[in-house]
């Protein structure tokens, strides 16, 4: 198949899995055929050490071979290579983004929360939220909670707007909306539903379990063993399923909501599909509106499944990736300048469908959208001035309005004492 025939079906599916590795390049390929869009080069990215900042930006922690020091890499859809490296007080590893990537969150070894403003990376604020390494960051779907794990087994709660307050002196104890205490070990992932502080709250640990929490009340409301550690875990759209990746490889399926105690005590809501992966599943993503999962393993494999049938449909696998350390699915393709896609001849797979530039020259397409870009943002830029002239003008005109009226009530007044 032609790039421009890939391209299209990219565009039209808006869908790309991204994968990360701790010793290789960060993958796109294409979400409908598994085509290999681009690889992002020169970062060494521990577990959940990625993440999407917006439809423009992808951000990638990384840890330095040499030194062990670390900071986090930023990339354009159009370029192989980092644009930035930001400077961070310590290694950090998980990664979450504010939904109009304007800010980072990053979870250090030493259990702060570091928060900076993107591109520039300027440091905004620390917390201490745990008393170990922060092991996964996830906001909620509305975008106003920060939840950390970390090693100590705990989760910690954050209002984001708390976390951009760079007001001097103040508490990280204050800061921290409620904490779950109830994992033996790790917190290796986290999944909000839809919804602010009545959103469905999943936990999953290196203890073989999955925990459901009450945000309003603070308490656990339900918990599910499984036979192996769990390193990742998605909620279907109408949250009607929960899935989880096993150590062992397998997919498990269950009811978010089951009918009884017993039911949850047997362990029968609990369904593990038939195929495995060789090694542990360490990244999981939903696609195409609940209908298929995609799955990524250590061994360096991707599955995306039809979750009617749970059969895996298409397997991607290159040796060249090595062992991914994250899964992310990135939707809206072609929006806010993704579409930028280098055109070159060939196939996908010959030309590496290379998102990076030669010779430093932007392709047809990406300028054409960053200069509608920028004629939206400008267009954006006068209406809202237009709006705050008109604003002042009424403003202006009640108050001539008041001083009139004020006038023709003193003259009433007037005439009404000569009369007198």
């Amino acid at each position: 198949m032609s790039f421009i025939s890939h391209l299209k079906m990219a565009s039209t599916m808006k869908e790309i899995i991204l994968t990360s590795s701790t010793d290789g390049p960060i993958v796109a390929c294409d979400a409908s055929s598994g085509a290999t869009l681009a690889r992002f080069m020169g970062s060494r990215s521990p577990r959940k050490g990625l993440a999407l900042a917006g439809k423009k930006l992808i951000a990638a922690s990384h840890v330095c071979s040499d030194t062990g020091s670390g900071s986090v890499h930023l990339y354009n859809w159009w370029s192989s290579t980092s644009f930035h490296n930001l400077p961070v007080p310590e290694p950090v590893a998980p990664l979450a983004a504010t939904l109009d990537g304007l800010y980072l969150f990053a979870g250090g070894l030493s259990g702060h929360i570091h928060a900076l403003s993107l591109p520039s990376g300027d440091f905004v604020h620390s917390v201490a939220a745990h008393s170990k390494a922060v092991s996964c960051l996830e906001i909620n779907h509305d975008g106003s909670l920060l939840f950390s794990g970390s090693d100590d087994g705990t989760i910690a709660v954050l209002p984001i707007y708390k976390l951009l307050d760079d007001s001097p002196n103040k508490n990280s104890t204050n800061i921290i909306l409620q904490r779950f205490v109830g994992h033996g070990s790790s917190v290796t992932t986290i999944v909000t539903g839809i919804g602010g502080s009545n959103c469905t709250i999943l936990s999953c640990s290196l203890d073989c379990t999955c925990k459901f929490w009450s945000l309003m009340h603070g308490t656990e409301l339900r918990t599910v063993a499984f036979p192996s550690t769990i390193w990742s875990a998605v909620i279907d759209p109408t949250e009607s399923e929960f899935y989880i990746g096993g150590s062992d490889g397998l997919v498990y399926s269950a009811a978010l909501k089951v009918a009884g105690r017993n039911l949850v005590k047997q362990g029968r809501e609990m369904v593990s599909w038939a195929q495995r992966h060789d090694r542990a599943i360490v990244g999981m993503a939903m696609m195409n509106r609940g209908r298929n999962l995609v799955t990524a393993s250590e061994d360096g494999s991707v599955w995306i499944w039809e979750v009617e049938r749970r059969q895996v449909i298409k397997v991607v696998l290159d040796q060249e990736k090595g062992s991914i350390s994250e899964l992310l699915v990135a939707k809206g393709f072609g929006d806010g300048g993704e579409s930028g896609v280098r055109m070159g001849g060939g196939n996908a797979e010959s030309s590496g469908w290379s998102l990076g530039l030669s010779g430093g020259e932007l392709s047809r397409p990406i300028r054409e959208v960053m200069d509608m870009e920028q004629t939206l943002s400008v267009l954006a830029q006068d209406r809202s001035r237009a709006i705050d002239t008109l604003g002042s003008a009424i403003e202006t005109y009640e108050k001539l309005l008041e001083l009139i009226l004020k006038e023709a009530k003193r003259g009433t007044n007037s005439n009404n004492s000569d009369e007198e």
